[in-house]
């Protein structure tokens, strides 16, 4: 079992919310059209950020070559956080066996997300 945590100020994502660039290199087209839906909320796109740099903890050095928009952090139609895998990131991941637990909250001023992977 190894955990991954993460927090950043959401403060940080008020300008890069708004760059197309930003967007494109840390998210997949699944997030962007969450994202879109929900009229890109800085807290939501933080919680995001941030659960994909805790899972790229968890995962060590495995994560390694892995790209940021090959983890997506999607929710389920309860809202609940789960990880969607592709490229590289899914290749290393399923070599291993393992399941991602993943939770995600924030307060006015910061975002934190934890991923535990587990056997």
């Amino acid at each position: 079992m190894t955990i991954g945590k993460f927090v950043v100020d959401i403060r940080r994502f008020k300008k890069l919310s708004s760059k197309p660039k930003f967007l494109a290199k840390f998210f997949s087209p699944q997030e962007m059209k969450f994202l879109m839906e929900k009229h890109f909320p800085i807290y939501r796109i933080a919680e995001m950020f941030t659960a994909k740099m805790a899972f790229m903890k968890a995962m060590g050095v495995a994560a390694r070559g892995c790209k940021l928009n090959e983890v997506s952090i999607l929710t389920d139609y309860n809202g609940i956080y789960y990880v969607s895998l592709s490229g590289k990131a899914k290749t290393v991941f399923a070599s291993k066996h393992r399941k991602i637990a993943i939770d995600c909250t924030h307060t006015r001023v910061v975002a934190l997300a934890t991923v535990i992977i587990y056997e």
